[in-house]
């Protein structure tokens, strides 16, 4: 017997695909509503300080926003301007680069190396190594000192010790050649690098089971940099995670220290970097379009430098 389409009706209607979404994602905040409301506090403050600017940000390098007047529409016009026009910024990218690639991996080896070695010291000795290493990074302004070493006159460290020795004849000024701006500058960078990462490297080394290092020489490891390579760093992956995203982020947006040591703006812009650039545009001009540009830029910079240090470090051990 056939049966026509009219005479057929559906007991209930067929939800959505997007209702059937929201209502599989209800029952599971339901279902686990104490997880989420430990999450709530957390998730709150980072989507309000950390989403919401990136997003608005995102939205602002698009617009000519002077913090006077609305925002004006201009599509592509402050990437065209930035990469094809603004000569100064090619000179921070540069600069910024230089840093990055300089101080980057050099902090991270070097936080790494020095947790290393303080880690086989007593716990008393150990304690206060620590404390030594660290605590020109908890210091503040502690890295103004260098302002003296290298004052441009003849009380300045460096200048009389080398003016005592016949080695110059007349004082030299550090922080205004453009040939010592920059090495200077990473100098003071590195002497200040021994912070977060390196109490998150002692941390994960004396995390490590001793019974991994008994079973390796078992195994035929047979010295301390066999030990270093196959047993310690695959146990601190998460540490290791960690330090090169803080070293990332900090070789990224030096700018403090380029301000303090060489000026604002530098001789021929020898320490400009991205953050500086921005700096200016935001804080002085107030182009806060303009500023945003420049802000989105690096963000993404330093989000593909992570993933690809982070793809690496996955495949560590």
């Amino acid at each position: 017997m056939r049966v026509s389409s009219t005479e057929i009706t559906p007991s209930a209607s067929v939800p959505a695909p997007r209702s059937r979404w929201f209502t599989g994602l209800w029952k599971e905040i339901k279902a686990n509503r104490d997880a989420y409301l430990f999450l709530a506090p957390f998730a709150i403050i980072f989507i309000a300080f950390t989403v919401l600017p990136v997003v608005t940000s995102i939205v602002l390098s698009f617009t000519d926003c002077n913090m006077l007047e609305p925002p004006k529409w201009v599509g592509w016009q402050n990437y065209t301007r930035l990469f094809l026009v603004d000569d100064v910024f090619l000179i921070a990218v540069k600069n910024t680069l230089v840093y990055a690639i300089v101080t980057g991996p050099l902090s991270y080896i070097a936080c790494l190396l020095f947790a290393w070695l303080i880690n086989e010291l007593r716990p008393k000795l150990r304690a206060f190594m620590t404390l030594l290493f660290y605590a020109p990074s908890i210091s503040g302004n502690a890295f103004l000192i260098w302002t003296i070493i290298f004052s441009g006159d003849a009380y300045g460290y460096m200048n009389g010790l080398l003016l005592r020795f016949g080695i110059i004849n007349e004082p030299v000024q550090w922080l205004q050649d453009t040939r010592f701006i920059t090495p200077i500058v990473i100098l003071v960078v590195l002497w200040m690098s021994l912070g977060t990462s390196f109490l998150v490297f002692i941390a994960g080394l004396q995390g490590i089971d001793k019974t991994l290092y008994e079973a390796g020489a078992i195994d035929g490891i047979r010295n301390r940099w066999q030990e270093l390579w196959y047993i310690t760093l695959p146990s601190m992956k998460p540490q290791l995670m960690f330090g090169a995203v803080m070293s990332i982020t900090q070789s990224f947006t030096a700018s403090e220290h380029a301000i303090a040591l060489a000026g604002f703006p530098s001789t021929d812009y020898a320490a400009r970097t991205v953050v500086t650039h921005l700096i200016d545009y935001g804080n002085v001009r107030f182009e806060m379009g303009y500023a945003a540009a420049i802000a989105t830029v690096l963000f993404l910079a330093m989000i593909l430098t992570q993933r690809l240090v982070q793809k690496w470090l996955r495949n560590l051990g």
